[in-house]
């Protein structure tokens, strides 16, 4: 039987989708073709898109866990080169028999809540459509209160810088995409009464560095329609401990699009991760500690 927030994770598809139906078409430039990868391209020069992101986190490989993330953005074209954006961020998360010292300190039962705002900004150096490849960086600046594990309040500030490569082939049919990233995070939990006798659950401040790197290829199998998939490896630094989690993430891309707007679907499985594991979990072959089993993204965007 579904729980409460797959249901709502499904409604919000069917509305969304319903929503698409009305739209009139006309161009698009930073369309998304992946879930988690991104592209080169920026926005053409005073063109605005709009973008909402909902992802389903799933499994932490014992009770029940799943989390709900949205993300509305706004992308404003500065110059034909030069993309700045803003995005507001919500979440909810149903937790039921599933406590990891540090990370889930109890059950949860959430809706979806405000829980953070990022800025960012693209700046393209060399065109993919002009040049051999393009290449662009991505920086974003983002600030939380609720902590994406747990629902519980947590101070984020995180900070990350991207360098995104694109290739177009086949005159465009087949397109090749890698992304590496540096990020760093200061966090501070939020104390909570009542915790069970011996569990951590630090509240002083904490920092982290981490890097990712990853790359999609996709192919447009019939007119408007590309068929692909991404691979993504992340890991999370702390002074104190060193290497602390490890994820690699793969999975299919399908992706849509109009004249005006597109629509990206991911189904994203973790392969393999490490770090402390959570001692109840039943793959130790897999990171379920801040990680997940499986992701599933939609991403829509409507340029105007």
């Amino acid at each position: 039987m579904k729980n409460n927030y797959q249901l709502l994770f499904l409604k919000g598809l069917k509305i969304i989708s319903a929503a698409l139906l009305l739209v009139p078409l006309t161009s698009s430039a930073d369309e998304n073709l992946f879930g988690y990868i991104k592209g080169a391209e920026t926005l053409p020069k005073e063109a605005w898109e709009t973008y909402q992101f909902l992802t389903s986190r799933i499994g932490k490989g014992v009770g029940s866990y799943n989390a709900i993330d949205s993300k509305t953005e706004l992308e404003y074209g500065v110059t034909d080169r030069f993309t700045a954006g803003a995005n507001l961020k919500m979440i909810a998360v149903n937790s039921s028999e599933v406590l990891i010292d540090a990370y889930i300190p109890k059950d949860i039962n959430s809706s979806l809540q405000l829980s953070g705002l990022e800025f960012s900004m693209k700046y393209n150096y060399l065109s993919p459509a002009k040049d051999d490849i393009g290449l662009s960086t991505y920086w974003s600046l983002g600030y939380g209160w609720v902590d994406s594990h747990s629902g519980q309040k947590k101070d984020t500030i995180k900070s990350e810088l991207q360098f995104l490569l694109q290739k177009y082939y086949l005159e465009g049919e087949l397109i090749w995409v890698g992304n590496f990233s540096l990020e760093s995070t200061y966090a501070k939990r939020a104390p909570i009464d009542n915790l069970p006798a011996g569990f951590e659950w630090p509240s002083f401040p904490e920092m982290e560095i981490g890097f990712s790197v990853g790359t999609g290829l996709t192919y447009r199998f019939i007119p408007r329609w590309f068929l692909g998939g991404e691979v993504l490896y992340e890991s999370e630094y702390e002074t104190e401990v060193g290497q602390e989690r490890f994820s690699t993430f793969a999975g299919p891309t399908l992706h849509y699009a109009s004249e005006r707007w597109w629509t990206t679907a991911t189904f994203f499985k973790q392969l393999k991760g490490g770090g402390p594991p959570n001692p109840n979990q039943d793959d130790m072959n897999l990171h379920l500690v801040e990680k997940t089993k499986q992701e599933v993204r939609l991403k829509i965007g409507y340029n105007f």
